[in-house]
């Protein structure tokens, strides 16, 4: 049987996600991980030692050693071929967050769902939320609720609130792409694009009857300077959230 695969822990998420020469038009995209962007921005960008890199992501030296040579030479495909260079993806999980205040418990057949949350309803920018209200569903009904404060975390830690309390899914209204590929990363499903009472959007999820829309992005970005999640990170395959 093989050894299952650890996940790399991601202190900081890659900013800008694609990279494309200007003087030509790439027709090809080579892909890296953002577990080997975080091996590259450990030992390059900070000069760290592998050991030490090996700590600050969670896993063996050993692994450093070949994500970090897998990120170079995917780097030089790019460079010297004049590739696409894209950021997403991998076995990661977030550096972990300090959570404020206490969460419910949650069961262990429970999916746990986290609504934006203002005044009784969906709030509507993803980066801006100061609160959420999370919901127990045990087969198809709500069996616990409680509303949580984000304590000021910025946008690009809310995935890592949400995976620190246990959150299986959210629902929102408008949400960046960066945010929406952080949220894959920390395998939160996405229901996106909802509007309305947050209790009623829950109690629809949970019936397997919400109405939302995939394609929803937030298109306040000029306004908020980033704020929604367009600038910080899309598949997560790391289990015990």
């Amino acid at each position: 049987m093989s050894r299952p695969i650890r996940c790399r822990r991601i202190e900081r998420l890659p900013v800008f996600r694609s990279f494309s020469p200007d003087d030509a038009e790439a027709s090809e995209s080579v892909r890296m991980t953002v577990d080997e962007f975080e091996a590259l921005r450990l030992l390059d960008g900070e000069g760290l030692t592998q050991e030490t890199c090996a700590s600050r992501m969670n896993i063996a030296r050993t692994t450093v050693t070949a994500i970090y040579d897998s990120a170079r030479r995917k780097v030089a495909d790019a460079l010297v071929h004049g590739k696409r260079l894209l950021i997403t993806g991998g076995r990661c999980e977030f550096k972990p967050v300090e959570l404020q205040q206490e969460i419910m418990e949650k069961g262990s057949i429970a999916m746990r769902i986290a609504a934006t949350y203002e005044n009784g309803e969906i709030f509507q920018h993803f980066g801006h939320s100061e609160q959420f209200k999370l919901y127990d569903v045990e087969e198809g009904r709500i069996v616990n609720e409680q509303i949580v404060s984000t304590n000021g975390s910025g946008h690009g830690a809310l995935a890592g609130f949400l995976q620190a309390a246990r959150v299986d899914a959210l629902i929102c209204g408008g949400i960046g792409m960066g945010a929406q590929m952080a949220l894959a990363e920390a395998g939160i499903r996405l229901y996106a694009g909802v509007q309305g009472s947050a209790d009623a959007a829950a109690k629809a999820l949970a019936e397997g009857t919400l109405a939302y829309d995939p394609t929803a992005r937030c298109d306040h970005h000029e306004h908020h300077g980033g704020d929604c999640g367009h600038e910080h990170c899309a598949e997560h395959h790391c289990p015990g959230n």
